[in-house]
């Protein structure tokens, strides 16, 4: 819901969505704007849009029940009584008519947009220590969380981008705070629904564009593509005064280069893991204790460290390190100091240690590539077994189940399938679907790998099949809170899990385990 202490009248508040005429249109008082119907008080504008689960103009007669005044959507007046504004895309317009209830706060800000497959939480929480190194008042808005001045916001159960609202509300206090830059980690899921389509970047960069989220998209080019959209919008907005010019930061390296090249009609600034690129690496060294490497860039070749574990990392690294020194200006010495800052992300490679004589770790690798990685880097840290514990997710792409137990059957030693929000699906099924692909690859139950469902059963599991010098990675939750079966969200914590599992394998005083629908009585 919308700020509800102030007052905007409609002609100002539509005002930037050209296709609606303002001719015979009363001018009315507004005083919250919603997309919610619940949230609905009297002198509000409603705005219609179409979710995965219901329709919003399902909800235009509850609307104007509750007293909304004005209501905006896609299907032909309904005759409610109350002046109706029909438009082409009510998400689109819905993040317009947010950006002009909040005062257009982005452009008040330097924005920074990273989206991609893997790394984005990362790459976004590298450029904010980055910028912080060189002295300016920046905010970030990941899918952890929204960080505005000393104030760390939660956003939200699962992994997304905030909603329209909410992420201009976000915008606008960090103005009010006095903070000139913002960065902001872009899904493909909030760019589609065209949340942040009313943020006006000047700075846009990739991770890498990999299997995922098929099942919302429908295909590798429709992800691809609305991934892409973050590009084609920096060639639509002018520069701002005293801004960097409008530049796209492209992964050299990733499958995804040619096509973002190809729609991107702004400054290019390329990175990659070899020389071809405007930055790139060499000398990189990876284990427990971070990662090194050398960046070289025209006039300078620095020695990076990062605590962050895992060799992946060196890709997120360098898409900080181009983007603020290339598409930022600053120094490479800034962001050196910037990159070694960030010691540790929740729930990204994260260390969990109680004394034990093995490595804990857990992850929130949760696509084939990012398992793949999680795997090649736990394999790297240890000369013992790597034991895997992940699930796949209900209602989401039903292929990467078999892709991700087939990569940790030939890449882990023993592996346990659990659950990991299977919503209203199966979990069963899930775990079979995952069997079906180990098997494939060789997999023996019972001995290569298990499936137990519940995840805090399958967490003890692991732990006690663990001996000295051995790896237990857990992934596909990382720093999230909860787990979703059927449509409930049950507290959950998979940092909490480990640790329990592991007290209880010391015989030590430890958090509980979390409990589930799953959990034995």
């Amino acid at each position: 819901m919308s700020n509800t202490a102030q007052i905007m009248r409609l002609h100002h508040l539509i005002q930037s969505i050209p296709e609606l005429d303002l001719g015979g249109l009363a001018d009315l008082e507004i005083k919250a704007l919603t997309a919610d119907s619940r949230q609905v008080l009297p002198g509000s504008m409603f705005v219609a849009v179409r979710g995965t689960v219901s329709d919003g103009h399902e909800y235009l007669p509850e609307a104007v029940s509750r007293g909304a005044t004005a209501l905006m959507g896609e299907e032909p007046d309904p005759s409610l009584g109350v002046p109706y504004l029909r438009v082409r895309d009510s998400r689109e317009c819905l993040a317009h008519l947010a950006a002009a209830w909040y005062g257009n706060p982005s452009r008040k800000l330097v924005m920074v947009g990273v989206t991609g497959t893997d790394g984005k939480t990362t790459t976004v929480n590298l450029i904010y220590h980055i910028l912080q190194a060189a002295g300016f008042k920046v905010g970030m808005i990941t899918t952890v969380n929204a960080v505005i001045g000393e104030r760390t916001l939660d956003t939200g159960l699962h992994v997304t981008t905030p909603d329209a609202l909410d992420t201009q509300k976000y915008l606008s206090q960090m103005v009010e705070v006095g903070m000139t830059h913002c960065v902001i980690e872009a899904t493909s899921h909030g760019i589609a629904q065209r949340r942040i389509a009313a943020c006006d970047f000047d700075i846009a960069a990739i991770t890498n564009i990999t299997h995922e989220h098929l099942d919302y998209h429908g295909s590798y080019e429709a992800y691809r593509a609305a991934k892409g959209d973050l590009f084609a919008w920096l060639g639509e907005g002018e520069e701002k005064e005293g801004g960097p010019g409008k530049t796209a930061i492209l992964n050299i390296t990733d499958t995804s280069y040619e096509f973002l090249k190809s729609i991107t009609t702004v400054r290019q600034v390329t990175y990659g893991l070899e020389p071809g690129g405007d930055v790139f690496a060499d000398g990189c060294s990876s284990n427990v204790e971070g990662l090194e490497f050398v960046a070289h860039g025209r006039g300078y070749d620095i020695q990076v460290r990062s605590p962050l574990i895992g060799g992946f990392n060196l890709q997120n690294c360098l898409a900080a390190f181009t983007t603020t020194v290339h598409g930022l200006g600053i120094s490479p010495e800034n962001a050196r100091e910037g990159i070694s800052a960030l010691k540790c992300i929740p729930g990204r490679m994260e260390l969990i240690d109680l004394g034990q004589a093995f490595l804990a770790i857990i992850d929130f690798a949760h696509t084939p590539n990012a398992l793949r990685k999680a795997l090649e880097t736990s394999r790297n840290l240890t000369g013992g077994r790597v034991i895997a514990v992940f699930g796949s997710a209900g209602l989401r792409d039903r292929e990467k189940r078999r892709i991700m137990a087939e990569i940790s059957a030939e890449m882990a030693d023993l592996t346990v399938f659990t659950a990991e929000d299977p919503r209203t699906e199966s979990l069963e099924d899930i775990l079979e679907e995952m069997t079906v692909g180990a098997r494939g690859k060789g997999g023996v139950e019972g001995k290569t790998f298990y499936r137990v469902p519940d995840r805090g059963e399958a967490l003890r599991l692991a732990v006690n099949h663990a001996e000295a010098g051995d790896l237990v990675i857990s992934c596909g939750k990382g720093h999230e809170q909860s787990m979703c079966f059927d449509e409930i969200e049950y507290p959950w914590d998979d940092r909490i899990a480990l640790r329990a599992a592991l007290a209880e394998r010391l015989g030590i005083d430890g958090p509980s385990m979390p409990r589930l629908p799953t959990s034995p009585n």
